[in-house]
Formats: structure tokens, C-alpha cells, sequence
């Protein structure tokens, strides 16, 4: 069914169809159709960052921005949903065209801009969602927020998503924001988490339960700033670390027609850097941090590939795109294969 589904998507402008995909996704559910689109729920438990997640697969954050259709999209199998990313004020993001389908690559390249109604908007509709499964909420800084006040921007929707959240995303990594990723450098890392971490401590006093905060960073990193990435998140003793995020490079896809618009690529080309990273992370933190691996999963092998890496857990969002929501069981399956055999 999804294979007819995706010839008429991919008839459409990108952008267009990722809102028609939604649509169609959130009436499946309303209307008790979805299991054509997911077949049964996928269950395989695992514990991790001091949660119990139905199974380690998950939805990465961007497809949902606003946080509208958790319960549609939990109910097509993912073990745990991240939306976002949010940002204090509403912002419509980057100018259109900023979505770009690269297909006989299963690959995307965005410069959407963090384009979401902003963090008071995707709390009413978190607030609204029946699913009781691990919701994260991934956040960030609005586009006119200089860096030098970036923290302010973080710590408004840390304060605001907190009591929803299973667990926070800080979102650094993204290159479609002028100036963000310069916050992934050594001093300005270490105020904004050494701020963030303050904050988080207080509000697990305030409410009574510690959530988990996670870190989310770029594929596109030299190994000094691994190693000072690696050293802030010890010393801060950051919960967990998400690799990664998507990349300026354009390995892979070189002579493609849209190889040249600027943003983001992510999807199948992004899986062995990616994967670097998170292997790159998972030695120089040695277990102390759970980590979960993203970037170009699409198929179940490519996520038992995270998990040789060192992951935790995974997400994905372009691989839905190409493959649909049999990657989800898919990926269930093959790390459920890996955690029983003898060399797991």
C-alpha cells in the first residue's frame, strides 16, 4: 500500500507532500485504518536512560515540527517519538523551496530553518495526545536570537517542555540556522550546558522527576571537536548524546540535480558518516553515556550497524520517506536478531 502511496507523493513538490503524508497518516489513525499502513504494533523492551521504551526504534525529530500527530505516528510502531524542533517564538524558517527529494539516492537535503509555531503551540498539542510512550521534545533558538544569548532561548523552552517531556533534545546541530552549529565549540558548549544542566537540576526539584537531557550534534566534525565535545558532556554529565544530526557534505550524491541547493543532507548517503561518528563517541565515552545513533537507516541491518557502533537506541525520519513504516518493523526485527545471537 505504500509503494502506490509514495508514486503519487513523489509526484508533488516535497514540502507538499510531507504535509499530505501527515494528513493521510493522522486520518489512518482517526479513522482505525493504520494497521494497513504499519501491520502490528512492534514490541521488543529495552531500559535505557532510566526509561522502559517498547522497542528502540525511533521517529527523529523534524518530520513532526509541532508536535500534532504523536499518537497517529507512535501508532505505526515507533518504540518512542521525538518531536521538534521548538523554539520560544514561532518562526515560518527559510524561504521556499527548501525541501529537496533526491530519490534514486533515498536521500533529502532541507533548509527548512526550524520552522514550527513555536513552543506554546506544540505544548497544547502534546497536551492533547493520548500516547503514553517516551515523547521527546527536541529544542532550539530562534533565528534572530544572537548566540551570545542562545542560552535564554533554550533555557524558555526547557522550562516550558519539561513537564511533558520524557526527555529534552538540545539542537546545536542543525545547519540551517545561521551561527548554530558554532555552538558545538569547546567554551560555548560548556556555558550553554553548564547553564542548561543548572536548570534541569532545578526542575526535577521543582516537579519531583529527573528527565533526561540529550545532546544532538553534526556528522560534519574533526576529531578535536569530538574530543571536546566528548569532554564537555562527561564533565557535565550530560544524559545522553544523539549522532547525529544532518551534514553539509555531499558525498554520495555529487551530479545530482540538487546536489547544489544548500542545507541539510540526509538518508542512505548519510549512514557511514554518521555512523563514524557515533562509533568515534561511543569509544572516547566508553559506555559512561548512553548513545543513540541516527543518519541514514533504511533497512533493518543499517540499524543493527548503529548498534555495533555503540548505540542505545536509533531514529530515523528520511527512511520513512523511501521505505514507509515497514522500516519500523523492520529495524525492530534485525535488532531483535542481534540482541539474541551469540555475538550481540
Amino acid at each position: 500500500m505504500y509503494a502506490l502511496a509514495r508514486s503519487l507523493l513523489f509526484c508533488l513538490d516535497a514540502e507538499r507532500a510531507h504535509d499530505l503524508a501527515l494528513a493521510a497518516i493522522e486520518a489512518a489513525w482517526r479513522t482505525g485504518t493504520h494497521p494497513l499502513l504499519a501491520g502490528s504494533h512492534r514490541t521488543s523492551p529495552v531500559d535505557v536512560l532510566g526509561m522502559r521504551f517498547d522497542n528502540p526504534v525511533g521517529l527523529a525529530a523534524g518530520l513532526d515540527k509541532n508536535g500534532a500527530h504523536v499518537d497517529a505516528l507512535a501508532a505505526l510502531g515507533f518504540g518512542f517519538i521525538e518531536v521538534g524542533t521548538t523554539t520560544p517564538r514561532a518562526q515560518a524558517g527559510n524561504a521556499r523551496p527548501r525541501l529537496f527529494r533526491l530519490a534514486e539516492h533515498e536521500a533529502i537535503i532541507n533548509r527548512m530553518g526550524f520552522n514550527n509555531d513555536g513552543v506554546d503551540a506544540l505544548l497544547r498539542n502534546v497536551e492533547r495526545a493520548k500516547f503514553g510512550g517516551v515523547l521527546g521534545i527536541n529544542i532550539g533558538k530562534n533565528k534572530d536570537t544572537p548566540n551570545e544569548r542562545a542560552a535564554d532561548d533554550y533555557l524558555h523552552c526547557l522550562e516550558r517542555v519539561y513537564a511533558r517531556a520524557s526527555y529534552v533534545t538540545i539542537n546545536i546541530s542543525s545547519p540551517n540556522t545561521q551561527g548554530l552549529r558554532d555552538l558545538q565549540h569547546e567554551d560555548s558548549l560548556r556555558r550553554l550546558i553548564g547553564t542548561l544542566r543548572e536548570a534541569q537540576e532545578r526542575l526535577a526539584a521543582r516537579d519531583g522527576k529527573r528527565k533526561p537531557m540529550l545532546l544532538k550534534i553534526a556528522p560534519d566534525l574533526d576529531t578535536a571537536a569530538l574530543d571536546a565535545i566528548a569532554g564537555v558532556v562527561l564533565q557535565a554529565q550530560v544524559d545522553g548524546l544523539i549522532c547525529t544530526n544532518t551534514t553539509l557534505a555531499r558525498e554520495g550524491v555529487s551530479g545530482h540535480r540538487h546536489a547544489h541547493e544548500s542545507g541539510g543532507l540526509s538518508g542512505k548517503p548519510l549512514l557511514e558518516k554518521s555512523t563514524a561518528v557515533l562509533r568515534g563517541m561511543a569509544q572516547r565515552l566508553a559506555g559512561k553515556i548512553p548513545l543513540v545513533g541516527v543518519g541514514g537507516i533504511s533497512a533493518g541491518g543499517d540499524a543493527a550497524a548503529k548498534f555495533d557502533a555503540g548505540a542505545s537506541l536509533v531514529q530515523f525520519y528520511s527512511g520513512l520517506i523511501f521505505r514507509g513504516p515497514a522500516l519500523i518493523g523492520d529495524c525492530v526485527t534485525a535488532l531483535r536478531e542481534r540482541a539474541g545471537s551469540p555475538s550481540a
